[in-house]
């Protein structure tokens, strides 16, 4: 189909949330496929991650943003300016609720800032399959109470329940115009960004009780070789040797197991041979480093 037929929607659906509320798994039931990574871990998605769904005449690009918490960091006040400023850029707004959890102080921040955003909005309430249905519709009713919702969705993203329907009211929502990007394209990730997504991803699922959030992973070569296969060459930046070890495991054994787990899943996105090479460094002070912040995709707050 041609992108510019006079029949074609597009529009931007920022997903936002508290940490841990579902939006990455979402994202990824959604289109279809793993385009953002997902782990037991708080604020693993630090910067703005579209995936893209067409689907008839309309395209659909979803915005997973970080975690909005309460930020102590300079990296937390990098990754919370992001999520804010996807959801003031987008079309609408879908706040995703993890529905167990219920509401929380997280929560309460979350909708006093949604009321300053004119754009309009829709309730997920994530996790449907864990709670009874009278706590299910009290929760609904408080919310929708709270805060003007256009639609409210009841869906598990992890098996899938709902999802269809919030995708298909999408695909109905979204302004008329052209897409923005073909129609076989289901991210705006970098061959790049998404290998060095990818090793964080099974770093903090191998170590994330040993090691504190404050570890990052670079691609700093991505060659395609003369037969068809990738290069990837990363360095894992740590703030002290005493992760450095942790990171590379007795006798290396750590840091090759996640190697191994990367270059099976990037040959599965890749649909290519992968040779993957992993470095770890100590970097004390890299959360203070502009350019660790450019790599990220994210604005280095001042």
């Amino acid at each position: 189909m041609n992108a510019q037929t006079e029949n074609t929607r597009c529009g931007f659906v920022a997903l936002v949330g508290a940490p841990n509320a579902g939006k990455s798994t979402l994202l990824n039931s959604l289109v279809g496929t793993k385009v953002s990574i997902v782990t037991h871990k708080a604020q693993t998605t630090r910067a703005q991650i579209r995936g893209v769904v067409t689907l008839d005449e309309a395209q659909i690009v979803f915005i997973d943003t970080p975690g909005i918490f309460a930020p102590k960091r300079r990296l937390d006040r990098a990754m919370v300016e992001a999520a804010w400023t996807g959801a003031g850029d987008a079309d609408f707004v879908a706040l995703i609720v993890d529905a167990e959890r219920g509401i929380t102080g997280e929560l309460e921040s979350l909708l006093e800032g949604l009321a300053a955003i004119r754009h309009p909005k829709v309730l997920i309430l994530n996790k449907v399959d864990l709670i009874k249905r009278e706590k299910l519709l009290a929760l609904s009713g408080n919310l929708n109470a709270r805060l003007s919702f256009e639609q409210t969705f009841m869906i598990s993203a992890l098996k899938g329940d709902g999802v269809k329907d919030f995708l298909d009211w999408s695909a109905k929502r979204v302004p008329a115009g052209p897409w923005h990007f073909p129609e076989d394209q289901l991210t705006d990730l970098s061959l790049a960004l998404t290998a060095s997504e990818v090793t964080r991803e099974k770093l903090f699922l191998r170590i994330h009780d040993e090691i504190p959030y404050n570890v990052t992973v670079e691609t700093e070569k991505f060659t395609i070789q003369k037969d068809g296969s990738y290069r990837i060459d990363q360095v894992i930046y740590v703030t002290r040797d005493t992760h450095k070890k942790i990171v590379l495991g007795a006798g290396g054994q750590t840091i090759k197991a996640i190697g191994a787990e990367s270059r099976a899943e990037l040959m599965d996105i890749f649909d290519t041979k992968v040779h993957l090479f992993l470095f770890v460094k100590v970097r004390e002070k890299w959360g203070d480093d502009p350019e660790r912040y450019r790599e990220m995709g994210l604005e280095y707050p001042r």
